[in-house]
């Protein structure tokens, strides 16, 4: 006989990944703010790119296995808290866009502080952001997941986020 699949618990999953983009936010929070303090380094700047290469590429992806695996099956039950989800992760992207817009202005005048003073002024509002998100997620739509979704609900969930 085949060994038993083991299913992911995509709740732990989705809080993991959570975990991981809250280290990229302080990451991304540092960074901007010591080359708006402390001018251009390679090393704050490289600092830099990896957080926000992190915030567009596997926050993203978190974001739309979200909205494609987790959110259909919650709203058979439940749809006010994926409607307001939904929303942030909209209003995120844009956000994204804006920081990238902030990154290549340093990458091409990493002198201006007029340029550095926009990047912390995006930063913290997308560190802000997404924190907030993050802690909604955490303590307001995974409880209420883990309060409606049954086992074989949660199982289609991980098998939709594969």
């Amino acid at each position: 006989m085949p060994p038993k699949k083991r299913h992911i618990d995509p709740i732990a999953q989705f809080m993991q990944e959570h975990d991981e983009t809250l280290v990229q936010l302080s990451s991304l929070n540092k960074a901007s703010t010591s080359l708006a303090e402390n001018g251009f380094s390679q090393d704050t700047y490289f600092r830099l790119l990896r957080a926000v290469e992190f915030v567009e590429q596997e926050v993203g992806v978190h974001n739309k296995r979200e909205e494609e695996a987790l959110f259909p099956v919650l709203e058979r039950y439940v749809e006010g808290p994926t409607k307001l989800m939904r929303e942030d992760h909209k209003i995120l992207a844009k956000e994204f866009r804006r920081l990238r817009r902030a990154v290549d202005r340093i990458t091409k005048r990493n002198t201006s502080k007029a340029a550095a003073r926009d990047l912390v002024s995006v930063s913290r509002g997308i560190v802000q952001r997404m924190v907030n998100h993050i802690h909604k997620e955490n303590h307001i739509l995974f409880p209420l997941v883990q309060k409606f979704l049954t086992k074989d609900a949660l199982r289609e969930v991980a098998r939709r986020m594969v």
